[in-house]
């Protein structure tokens, strides 16, 4: 099989499709600056307009000067930059084998996925203002005095409102064990019927507390098996990425094929008030 069989364009489609369908913080995140990314470095420049001050009217009396809009500028830089190189020997006669070929594609799209999906998160985490991180729970579980899953969701939403965050569009991503105490919820597993019944797609699991709730192993944990659960809407923060055209060729040293690529990607929190968190531990 010659390198040129490998048809780049067609692995660097199944690559993207495949990532589409593996991250659950980044699909958080908006994606509004994204622009023209092309490399470890770029910036993407963000504009964006202060308050404008609004003042009482009274009839038959001049009003203010008009206010000069205060206007400033932010960056996300493109810092991150993750790859693949995986090769195939002749011997394996990989070219009469195509579902490895697949498999081997898939791998790499959810290692990018994963990779990106843990940083985003690790941001996010770092980015919640002090005055959004509610109370720790330190024992969440159906137990008469453990901490209840369900009203955690509700504090954080109750926190999000009372920063003027949107209604609309708001996630939170919880860890397997919190799904499984909301589980035991009727409050959760009767809400809605078919909202809770879709096709699990991105990590969500269903809607309750007016979250669309999504479930993650990249939740951040700490020492103490103490998970970081956070709150948001998709404008509280941005994300700008791309995935290069992976690159067939013949490594110089084996008889074989080989193929990589490169995946760059940056983001930002760009309005912090539109983030709140809570770290919760399990019930023992």
């Amino acid at each position: 099989m010659t390198t040129e069989n490998f048809i780049p364009q067609v692995w660097s489609a199944k690559l993207l499709e495949n990532w589409n369908d593996k991250h659950v913080y980044v699909a958080c995140l908006n994606r509004d600056y994204e622009g023209e990314v092309r490399d470890v470095g770029d910036t993407v420049k963000i504009n964006s307009i202060g308050r404008i001050t609004i003042a009482a009217y009274t009839k038959n009396t001049n009003h203010n000067a008009a206010e000069e809009l205060d206007d400033s500028q932010t960056f996300i830089q493109i810092t991150q930059a993750d790859y693949y190189n995986f090769g195939i020997d002749s011997i394996d006669k990989a070219q009469q084998k195509p579902k490895l070929m697949s498999a081997a594609m898939e791998e790499a799209s959810w290692g990018l996925a994963d990779t990106a999906d843990n940083w985003v998160a690790d941001l996010l985490e770092a980015g919640v203002q002090t005055a959004n991180q509610l109370t720790a729970a330190t024992s969440v579980g159906t137990g008469a005095a453990d901490d209840d899953a369900y009203e955690i969701l509700v504090d954080l939403g109750t926190k999000l409102t009372e920063n003027n965050a949107p209604k609309t569009g708001r996630w939170v991503v919880v860890p397997p064990w919190f799904h499984g105490v909301l589980l035991k919820d009727p409050r959760f597993v009767s809400f809605g019927t078919g909202a809770n019944l879709d096709v699990l797609k991105n990590g969500s699991i269903g809607r309750a507390a007016g979250f669309e709730i999504k479930e993650s192993n990249n939740v951040p944990v700490g020492s103490s098996s103490d998970y970081t659960i956070i709150a948001g809407v998709s404008a509280a923060a941005t994300f700008a990425d791309q995935i290069k055209e992976p690159q067939a060729y013949k490594p110089e040293l084996r008889f074989g094929d080989a193929m990589k690529g490169l995946h760059v990607y940056g983001a930002k929190v760009t309005r912090p008030y539109g983030l709140a968190s809570i770290v919760a531990t399990a019930a023992a």
